[in-house]
């Protein structure tokens, strides 16, 4: 990879607040708020759950209604078509048929209607059982509201201080070719945290090791927009006027 000298150097900047990031989220996340926290999210976690089972439960409900609502109007609709004819017909036939499949129709009325109290009651106990646990998040959200502002009591100027450094790291980012950010995003997942160190009077200032031999000669010949790495902890190595080359 190639990526002029300067820009390099860009990646030391980089390196630099992303170090203090990790450094920060440490400390705020030993404050003892943060475990509350955490069992906050998980039970948060747990609740989002049972809500998604409780909504689905209440869905079904509704859908099965919808469906008997519909059967019902079906049903009526016939009964007051037959019930019609039978006002208009004087066929002793007609009369005996229509007056048998009013009293089916009927009979089927009923049922759907039994049908249709019971898939009402389960509608409204789903229903209540889904604000309940919507109660039981709004209690999560405002314990965790409170936890947040006495940890960000406790914190000081730690929040403010990740905050602006977060917007400088984006200001640094923003002058790093995408090609060359990625490769350095890659190596500091690999890397425990640090993707790029100076190498200074020999030395990684990554893991430490003081370049001899043929990784130092590897080095030496490297041009100054190549991108070189340690060779023994493999993050990018940022060359310098201090790197005694």
């Amino acid at each position: 990879m190639k990526a002029s000298p300067a820009e390099q150097e860009q990646l030391l900047r980089l390196q630099s607040l992303d170090t203090r990031l990790a450094q920060l989220a440490h400390k705020l996340g030993s404050l003892p708020q943060a475990g509350r926290l955490a069992e906050f999210a998980a039970r948060d976690q747990a609740v989002r759950g049972t809500r998604a089972e409780a909504l689905g439960t209440l869905e079904d409900a509704r859908v099965e209604l919808k469906r008997l609502e519909s059967d019902v109007a079906v049903v009526e609709a016939r009964i007051a078509r037959d019930s019609e004819r039978l006002q208009h017909t004087s066929s002793v036939k007609d009369v005996s048929a229509l007056e048998a499949e009013l009293v089916s129709l009927r009979r089927r009325l009923n049922d759907l209607e039994e049908q249709e109290l019971v898939v009402m009651e389960r509608v409204e106990e789903a229903d209540v059982a889904l604000s309940s646990i919507d109660l039981q998040r709004d209690a999560i959200v405002t314990e965790v509201a409170a936890l947040e502002a006495e940890r960000d009591e406790a914190a000081g100027g730690l929040g403010v201080e990740r905050e602006q450094t977060e917007r400088d790291r984006a200001v640094v980012a923003e002058g790093v070719a995408e090609p060359l950010l990625a490769f350095y995003e890659q190596r500091r997942v690999r890397g425990g945290g640090v993707g790029a160190a100076l190498l200074q009077a020999r030395t990684c200032g990554g893991c430490g090791i003081t370049l001899t031999g043929s990784d130092l000669e590897s080095v030496r010949r490297a041009a100054p927009d190549e991108v070189v790495l340690c060779p023994e902890c493999d993050r990018i190595l940022v060359r310098t006027d201090e790197s005694g080359l």
